[in-house]
């Protein structure tokens, strides 16, 4: 079925030219949407592909695509998401999947009420040393699971932000939904939901860049018993540092490190040996930075496999929203300083 899948893609900017290639390989992309004419022009051009200005003439006159890829700036996943459902299209949603809670769930109920899809992008888990600790978690091999340690440490400079819809408030929302929600969504997946949070935020080196936090400090109590930290921050000199997961259990102790959790740095765990992982995806690039690992070939082969009917989603509405919940009651909690 994944030669006949017809795609479409709504914002044309750095991630969707990622979009397009794995589509590429998977289907075909008819169509895309920017409102920089120049933008959608140029994805179309070297995918023959049909180009768009205005979202709501390019939802009218796609009819034969399956599937809209939504990678516009983040504040406008829910609008973007919910007109392409109602118009009858199955869903792809670049991560953060929206902004607020309320609009992730009106993402999933239009999505119940027009009986289409809804995958939401959240490819570090598939990243080869994740996968693996995630596998020893449910097979029990770290016994209870105690606390867990966080680190982002990046870098995003003024340059960065320049010119950009990143740093906005009403677009980008804040360093957590673009630089780090996909670790947050590590958490919720491998240890479970967050009861209680608590900690510090602050523009600290961004004053005049970016209308939000640039580095937090948090603490959390998950519903299960495990405590656990967050420690993030862009302010990272010149480059990215780290992106860590360490989990410590009763009967093992674990990190995934690497820039973008991509290495397993560290095990001891009661009679287990993680071995043999396979070669990780190199690094989204963008421009002089690195993002997390380029799995969008396992998020597109996923899709593909659903809507085949012969496979099981990664990642669904529901844990796309958790990931935003969590973000939320951290925005929500902590006191800025």
């Amino acid at each position: 079925m994944s030669g006949s899948l017809k795609f479409a893609i709504i914002g044309c900017g750095r991630i969707a030219q990622r979009h397009a290639e794995h589509i590429a390989n998977q289907g075909k992309l008819v169509a895309v949407c920017d409102v920089i004419p120049e933008k959608a022009k140029a994805l179309a051009d070297k995918y023959a592909a049909a180009a768009y200005d205005e979202v709501g003439r390019f939802l009218q006159e796609i009819p034969g695509v399956d599937v809209v890829s939504v990678c516009s700036p983040n504040g406008l996943h829910a609008e973007h998401t919910i007109r392409s459902l109602q118009a009858g299209f199955h869903v792809l949603c670049e991560k953060p999947m929206a902004l607020t809670v309320q609009d992730c769930g009106e993402m999933i109920n239009a999505a119940e009420r027009a009986n289409r899809r809804l995958f939401i992008v959240k490819q570090n888990r598939f990243n080869p040393p994740v996968a693996a600790v995630k596998k020893i978690i449910e097979e029990g091999r770290l016994g209870k699971i105690c606390s867990v340690q966080l680190s982002c440490f990046w870098n995003r400079n003024e340059e960065y932000y320049r010119n950009s819809w990143k740093g906005t408030r009403a677009l980008d929302g804040g360093t957590l939904f673009t630089q780090f929600s996909h670790f947050v969504d590590l958490l919720y997946w491998m240890i479970g939901d967050v009861k209680e949070v608590s900690g510090f935020t602050g523009n600290l080196a961004h004053a005049g860049v970016i209308e939000f936090e640039d580095s937090g400090v948090v603490t959390l109590r998950f519903y299960n018993g495990a405590i656990g930290t967050i420690n993030y921050t862009v302010n990272a000199h010149k480059k990215n540092m780290e992106g860590s997961l360490t989990i410590f259990g009763e009967k093992g102790t674990v990190k995934i490190g690497g820039q973008y959790l991509n290495e397993l740095e560290y095990q001891d765990i009661e009679g287990y040996v993680i071995g043999d992982l396979p070669p990780g995806n190199p690094p989204n690039q963008y421009g002089q930075y690195q993002g997390s690992m380029s799995n969008h070939d396992k998020v597109y082969a996923n899709l593909v496999e659903v809507l085949s009917g012969n496979g099981i989603i990664a990642t669904n509405g529901f844990e796309g929203l958790k990931t935003v919940e969590i973000i939320d009651k951290i925005y929500s909690n902590a006191k800025q300083v």
